[in-house]
């Protein structure tokens, strides 16, 4: 199994053109000239940057520093950005996608039992297969799950989730999107109990305390639940972005990340059972991240790092992953996506679904690893790619970036089309096929 670990670090993100021939390297890019993949990787130790074990070998490569490659625009409806909705409970398995359009409208496709569509109260709340517009939102700049920054700096959200629609703070649920109660927002993320945003003045965050969020644990505050309160973090580079799951994180423009929350999720060895303090982990140069409830990956310089809970089924593996662990790509990576991991009863047996990885190679193409029962890794199979990722085949144009849930897996295309495959339970194909699973990638009918 291919496995690569670097310790490069550099969060410069220089896009490649479009037209270059897809599926393949640049052989004009000296540094993915000298990019080799290696037989063995590890995770890394909390003694600095450059401490990963002995048996966990180096790339010998100059710095890595592509990134994806951009997507233009040539006829519309054209997506410009993509994200998965938020299962608003943690033992909902529903689900859903949503893409920014060029116009600055935002269109949703899937699960919408809590209103994840964001088609308003007339809706309903039934899945459908049809990408649709989400009511109300224009001159949209950013999503995250089902929130959205528009580009006077308004926080938007729909679905559930602690939207600040009440003095008490408490989680609601909107068919339609409502306007948070914030300061002019850069980036926001809001989990099943935790919000957070990026504002001039740093990070407010709030919610439910249940996991050390938003204060240390005391006997009043693990139920408390705070209205939008700042952050204090380690000196450094400002914060450009978060996400929310069981834990927090706030990645900085220098590409250091600091977490906080459940111990499981925070990518870092902590006696502290939850860790109410951010604190800086030991990867840096992080250029994209992906959280869940349970599970988070990053990349640096072309190299996959994932954590969290269980990877594979056996009970050899089946521990929690606390420190990031490099991941096998068969070229270095631009972008990954994680899901959560669960334990289901599926004909009377207990299984574990373990989490699931997808990426996007410099060269457009896109890989899948984990479970595939209903031909999420799209390679036109049903075997599970637990061995090594597989290639997603059927992809008419290179890839931008691509999202992953359990059951199914879409992609954004350089063009600004999306495509999308695996289960197709809740619509979440968006090809106007209820239910009818593919093995290969579909088009998303855009609006």
């Amino acid at each position: 199994m291919l496995l690569l670990t670097t310790l490069a670090t550099g969060g410069a993100v220089a896009s490649c053109s479009s037209d270059e021939e897809p599926n393949r390297l640049d052989p004009g890019d000296a540094s993915l000239e000298a990019w080799t993949p290696t037989e063995e990787a590890g995770s890394f130790d909390d003694g600095g940057a450059d401490a990963l074990s002995d048996a966990e070998p180096v790339l010998d490569a100059a710095p890595f520093d592509a990134g994806p490659r951009p997507v233009e625009c040539t006829s519309a409806p054209c997506a410009t950005e993509l994200v998965t909705t938020f299962a608003p409970i943690e033992s909902d398995r529903s689900e859903g996608f949503c893409a920014l359009l060029n116009d600055g409208t935002v269109a949703c496709w899937g699960a919408n039992g809590y209103g994840q569509l964001g088609r308003g109260p007339d809706a309903g709340t039934l899945d459908s297969p049809t990408a649709m517009h989400v009511t109300g939102l224009s001159d949209i700049a950013h999503l995250n799950h089902t929130c959205a920054i528009d580009k006077s700096g308004g926080a938007w959200c729909w679905g559930r989730g602690p939207f600040l629609q009440n003095d008490a703070g408490l989680v609601t649920s909107e068919s339609a999107p409502v306007k948070l109660a914030l300061p002019a927002a850069k980036r926001v993320a809001v989990g099943l109990n935790v919000g957070c945003a990026v504002v001039d003045d740093g990070v407010l965050c709030w919610g439910r305390n249940s996991n050390a969020q938003l204060a240390p644990l005391s006997e009043a505050n693990i139920s408390a639940v705070f209205l939008p309160r700042p952050m204090s973090f380690p000196s450094g580079a400002p914060v450009r972005d978060v996400f929310v799951g069981n834990g927090s994180f706030a990645v900085r423009e220098d590409g250091r990340m600091s977490t906080w929350g459940a111990r499981t999720s925070l990518a870092r060895a902590t006696p502290l059972t939850p860790d109410p303090y951010p604190t800086d982990i030991q990867l840096a140069g992080i250029s994209s991240i992906d959280v869940t409830l349970d599970n988070g990956c990053a990349t640096v310089a072309g190299v996959g790092y994932c954590w969290g809970r269980a990877i594979v089924t056996s009970a050899v593996n089946s521990v929690i992953r606390v420190l990031p662990e490099a991941v096998a790509t068969p070229e270095p990576i631009v972008q990954i996506s994680t899901t959560r991991a669960f334990v289901t009863t599926e004909l009377g047996d207990t299984i574990q679904r373990p989490q699931r990885w997808c990426a996007v190679g410099v060269s457009g193409d896109v890989y899948c690893w984990g479970y595939n029962a209903s031909g999420q890794a799209g390679d036109g199979t049903k075997t599970d790619a637990f061995d090594r990722a597989v290639k997603v085949k059927g992809l008419p144009e290179p890839a931008n970036q691509v999202r992953t849930m359990p059951d199914a897996t879409c992609a954004l295309l350089t063009n600004g089309k999306v495509y999308c495959w695996g289960s197709n339970n809740n619509g979440q194909l968006g090809n106007g096929v209820l239910r009818a699973p593919s093995l290969v990638p579909q088009e998303v009918v855009l609006p």
